[in-house]
């Protein structure tokens, strides 16, 4: 006989959603991938990063012997990372009625549509949360921080909680004296100069990010084109293409002063709570940084699973649930998770706002 497995088992649908293929993302894959480490058995998670060390050793006298060196220090926090948790609710009406994709007649039972409908609810509820993980990550690298607005019910704002990784002023932040797209714009020099900024503090220059209306002015700029159309000297090249992440293209490389960079054209966009359109990047905004500039980690959920009595602590990137209403007839699916975005090194990018009139 056949063993009889039930897919609304949190171990199952762990199992599941492991199995379901992630969205591709720009700023969550690109620059704050998550490991193992990144994963805490803990409801806080820690970190660390320290300042670049550019001192010189110095020249010692025979007699002296040796001169001692301090160690260098680092900074290490404690946050409590945000809860994410959205659900949905599977109701009767739910299981008579066709679903999207399905055929006319189908002939599925109540059951097995009930376990398509949760397969699907799980990933629509992913996607939801990948969404606020990205935004998350692009707060992080255009503020140096970001507000996590809570919310008591589906209408209720809680108090507000803010993330900040300085302590009185951030350091990441380079203002242009001209737009790149005026007359006497200095868009290489600017760059440039947000590359030193990164190479000053020992931390590696690798990509131009740029918004939309930025990266449309970058072809117009008469140096830019000036430079690219010399023969004996190459300073890069521009071949816009799409990427594997919607929204975002990649434009080619460009050499400022020996810092070869990325150029990466961002568009994609979010509808915040109230139903409003908005970029994860500005439109008039440039960013300096690399790839791995941040890591995106996680803080265990405790829950008491259906037909449980006891609570189960699970340290997972997802952590479903399925919640029995016996009384109504229904069930709800809740998707949790605990992230928090963080860079690794002390301001391992440089953002400029309103870089184009």
């Amino acid at each position: 006989m056949g063993n009889n497995i039930n897919i609304f088992d949190t171990y199952h649908l762990l199992a599941l959603i492991e199995e379901n293929t992630p969205v591709t993302t720009f700023f969550k894959d690109r620059y704050f991938p998550t490991t193992e480490a990144d994963i805490f058995e803990s409801d806080k998670v820690l970190t660390e990063f320290r300042k670049g060390d550019r001192k010189m050793a110095a020249f010692v006298s025979e007699r002296a012997g040796d001169i001692p060196v301090d160690r260098g220090g680092y900074e290490i926090n404690e946050y409590k990372p945000a809860y994410i948790a959205p659900s949905r609710v599977l109701t009767l009406d739910d299981l008579k009625k066709r679903g999207f994709g399905e055929a006319l007649f189908s002939g599925q039972s109540q059951a097995q549509r009930a376990a398509r409908i949760v397969l699907q609810d799980m990933k629509e509820l992913d996607i939801r949360i990948t969404r606020r993980e990205e935004w998350m990550c692009a707060q992080v690298m255009i503020n140096n921080s970001y507000e996590m607005q809570e919310y008591i019910d589906s209408k209720t704002k809680g108090t507000p909680r803010t993330i900040r990784f300085y302590d009185t002023a951030s350091e990441h932040i380079y203002t242009v004296s001209t737009p790149w797209n005026a007359a006497n714009g200095a868009f290489w020099e600017d760059v440039k100069a947000m590359c030193r900024m990164l190479s000053k503090r020992g931390l590696t220059a690798a990509d131009l990010v740029l918004g939309s209306q930025a990266a449309d002015s970058i072809t117009d700029i008469p140096k830019v084109r000036d430079l690219l159309d010399n023969r004996r000297m190459e300073y890069g090249s521009l071949n816009p293409e799409l990427t594997t992440h919607p929204g975002v293209a990649f434009m080619g490389t460009l050499n400022f002063g020996g810092f070869k960079l990325n150029l990466f054209d961002v568009s994609h966009s979010y509808v915040d709570d109230n139903g409003t359109e908005k970029a994860y990047f500005p439109a008039t905004s440039a960013m300096v940084t690399a790839p791995g500039c941040g890591r995106l980690m996680y803080g265990q959920i405790t829950q008491i699973d259906h037909g449980q009595t006891d609570h189960t602590t699970y340290a997972k990137i997802r952590v479903p649930k399925l919640v029995v209403d016996q009384d109504n007839d229904s069930r709800k699916l809740r998707l949790g998770t605990r992230p928090l975005a963080a860079p690794k090194d002390y301001c391992p990018y440089v953002y400029a706002a309103n870089v184009v009139s």
